[in-house]
């Protein structure tokens, strides 16, 4: 990929942002669009461009990074790119976001059919650490269109690992996801029992990441939680939609998760809240509501 080349961003939220920021860092030439007003005047305000609507925004480009909410919103955009460019563009569009395997080997399959490619991208790790290049990469498809890429995954994160073809990046993400949010529920649920223990937050803190119990989620969200800090670099609604398409994606295949089953409970009552916003450290204040 050559760096004089346009890429365009479409979700300009916290991770289209941070990619931003990324690209940036490489002196790659980007171009962002979202249907949100608010996300792309904050895009505006980092001092970079907005396109007025998705065509003008892929005509400019032959390569879109998408940073959306589902698989469903990849699929939209699927299909308005497929209606008004037909066969003509030859489009490669790289998929950052959780998603739906199903979902996704469907549009990667409509969208060979017009000479356009899917590249399965998702990010494992916070906006902040996405803006640092310490996330991890999850990627699904052909090896051969993504090493075609490279550079560019590069200016993204150099940590990256192929899993395999189109829709194993999904699962990939989901499966480690689950895993994280479970560490940090198990941080917050022992952060609230070292308190009413009489172990102060800071201690307990220091405590965990001296001890086996330390995990990256403690290392990424501890302090947050520690200083009811709860500005978002990941969103408890985001997280809510991942586990949700778990247990769903699960119960297909006759497997019951339990834990996670829990988890979904505390981010949706966290959601009916009004807190879905909030960062996944806010996990904790849930927890602390469940009194006897």
């Amino acid at each position: 990929m050559q760096h004089h080349q346009t890429v365009g961003i479409v979700g300009l939220g916290l991770v289209g942002q941070a990619i931003a920021k990324r690209l940036q860092c490489a002196q790659i030439s980007l171009l962002g669009f979202d249907t949100s007003k608010a996300a792309s005047d904050a895009f505006k305000n980092l001092q970079f461009e907005v396109a007025e609507n998705l065509m003008a925004l892929a005509q400019k480009t032959q390569i879109l990074i998408l940073c959306v909410f589902n698989s469903n919103d990849v699929q939209k955009i699927a299909n308005q790119l497929i209606d008004f460019f037909k066969d003509t563009k030859p489009l490669v569009l790289i998929d950052c976001s959780t998603g739906d395997a199903r979902t996704l080997i469907q549009v990667a399959q409509q969208l060979q059919k017009v000479g356009m490619k899917l590249i399965e991208a998702p990010l494992s790790g916070s906006s902040q650490q996405i803006a640092n290049g310490l996330a991890t990469m999850m990627m699904g498809g052909s090896l051969q269109v993504i090493e075609q890429h490279a550079s560019l995954l590069d200016a993204i994160s150099q940590n990256r690992i192929h899993v395999g073809p189109t829709g194993m990046g999904a699962k990939a993400k989901l499966a480690t996801n689950l895993v994280l949010g479970l560490n940090r529920a198990a941080l917050a649920e022992g952060m609230v029992f070292a308190q009413k223990l009489g172990i102060q937050p800071q201690d307990f803190l220091d405590l965990v990441l001296a001890s086996p119990a330390q995990s990256q989620a403690a290392v990424a969200k501890g302090q947050k939680m520690v200083d009811q800090e709860f500005k978002p670099q990941s969103r408890v609604r985001q997280h809510l939609k991942d586990v949700e398409l778990m247990i769903d994606m699960a119960q297909e295949q006759g497997q019951n998760l339990p834990l996670s089953s829990i988890h979904a409970k505390l981010l949706q009552d966290l959601v009916a809240r009004g807190h879905g916003d909030l960062d996944n450290a806010a996990i904790i204040e849930q927890i602390r509501r469940l009194t006897i």
